[in-house]
């Protein structure tokens, strides 16, 4: 699927079946287009591997298809004194109101290491993902993903896709 595109309605548990293909959403915001570039390098880590990824934007996303994806990926930057920027709260509350304890979770973000809270939104996205949903990592990357952030990206998904993998055992990717 490409970048954007509206995923289907998940009719049947994948748990058995073969040709099922894991699914897969990034939502990011930026401000100033590097958490763009490590949602993208993500999602390049992602291409390749037996999944559908599709990669929104926060104004983009629709929530209510939240249930059709087998985990969520969320990418933000952090606003003034460590805080979620405000096109991220509905998202943040979002989860903070359902029950999705098997539903992966990843959160990534880019931040400056001189301000005192640095990646602030990353880590109150963690703690909340951790007591709602079945966190599989965490990512920060100082300012603009760098070559040496491709790796840490590789492995970061490569966590995710296995705690997917845990949830369902019978979707080898």
């Amino acid at each position: 699927m490409s970048k954007n595109q509206e995923p289907t309605q998940k009719s049947h548990s994948p748990t058995g079946l073969t040709n099922y293909k894991m699914k897969i959403a990034i939502v990011y915001t930026s401000i100033t287009g590097n958490t763009k570039e490590l949602a993208e390098m993500i999602y390049r880590n992602f291409i390749g591997r037996l999944v559908d990824v599709l990669i929104y934007r926060i104004e983009n996303f629709p929530f209510a298809f939240l249930s059709n994806f087998d985990a969520i990926v969320i990418g933000t930057y952090t606003w003034g004194d460590g805080e979620i920027p405000k096109e991220m709260w509905k998202l943040y509350q979002g989860f903070e109101k359902v029950d999705c304890k098997d539903l992966v979770t990843a959160v990534f973000g880019t931040g400056d290491s001189f301000y005192p809270n640095y990646c602030g939104a990353v880590n109150l996205f963690r703690d909340m993902l951790y007591v709602h949903t079945n966190l599989a990592a965490t990512l920060k990357v100082e300012l603009l993903p760098q070559i040496q952030d491709f790796h840490r990206s590789e492995m970061f998904v490569d966590s995710i896709i296995k705690r997917a993998n845990q949830i369902a055992p019978n979707l080898k990717v």
